[in-house]
């Protein structure tokens, strides 16, 4: 496993401790490492697109910046009294991906009170839903200009920033 990888899991990590138990929300997050170090991290709420097409463009974001791993995290609601945040970090290199899952506990007003610590296995990237974005793309030269155009538009929410290596 790639030492990005290694240490986008404990971010990630830490980032939905932080946003679940300090500001009460768990949005759906994707984030991206390349080579240089350069971390993206941006809501896949915010692109309100159909599930194709989002995995399209975040292939497309994947390959333009020419990724070394990303991970994407949600929050999942398995019944009324048991919901998870999980995410995958999916490295270019291995077959394997880093899964992490903590359960999140809800007080009587469904705020978040408690998250326990996130627990890490390893799951071949192929049974991953989105550990295909390293999968060449096929776009028209149409698509391929909107998806720019919405990246340039999503820039002032992305964060941005260099990974300590």
């Amino acid at each position: 496993m790639h030492l990005f990888a290694e240490n986008m899991a404990i971010e990630i990590a830490f980032y939905y401790r932080n946003l679940a138990l300090g500001h009460g929300v768990i949005p759906k997050v994707f984030t991206l490492v390349n080579g240089e170090g350069d971390q993206y991290l941006f809501f896949i709420d915010d692109l309100r697109m159909e599930p194709e097409e989002e995995s399209q463009f975040l292939a497309f974001i994947v390959q333009q910046h020419e990724a070394v791993c990303y991970a994407q995290g949600t929050l999942v609601i398995l019944d009324a009294s048991q919901q998870l945040i999980e995410f995958a970090v999916i490295d270019h290199d291995d077959q394997e991906a880093i899964v992490c899952s903590a359960e999140l506990m809800r007080d009587v007003d469904e705020r978040p009170i408690g998250l326990t610590e996130f627990e890490k296995t390893l799951a071949p990237k192929k049974t991953i839903f989105f550990g295909g974005l390293f999968d060449l793309l096929d776009l028209s030269e149409d698509k391929q200009e909107e998806f720019e155009g919405l990246w340039a538009e999503m820039k002032p929410k992305i964060l941005h920033r260099m990974m300590d290596l």
